[in-house]
């Protein structure tokens, strides 16, 4: 049920941003599940596809949605975890690509 809350509440505030869910309903779940696990585990919704380090400030860049999103989506369709995509990604109008790492090395080495 928390689930569903968080993707009904997200759905809203981000589809208006032009920020779409995957259409793997499933794929998103599991994300959102997790987003769920880190919050309660760090106090914060860390992007659940990196390792985050429990502390707030450094990993202000990876709480979701993440700084990266921006331009993974613009730049690829999706973002990092493809919670996040384009309409045109949804609807295979563009190429499923592997959505490199943007975050710095530093950041992930705490």
């Amino acid at each position: 049920m928390e689930v569903e809350k968080l993707y009904e509440m997200l759905k809203k505030t981000q589809e208006s941003k032009g920020y779409f869910f995957n259409k793997d309903r499933e794929r998103v779940f599991e994300l959102l599940e997790a987003l769920i696990t880190n919050k309660k585990r760090y106090g914060y919704m860390a992007c659940p596809c990196r390792l985050a380090s429990g502390n707030k400030d450094n990993d202000k860049d990876i709480i979701c949605p993440c700084v990266y999103r921006a331009p993974d989506v613009e730049e690829y369709g999706s973002c990092y975890c493809s919670l996040y995509v384009s309409e045109e990604w949804n609807q295979d109008k563009i190429p499923h690509e592997h959505v490199p790492e943007r975050r710095p090395p530093e950041k992930i080495l705490f």
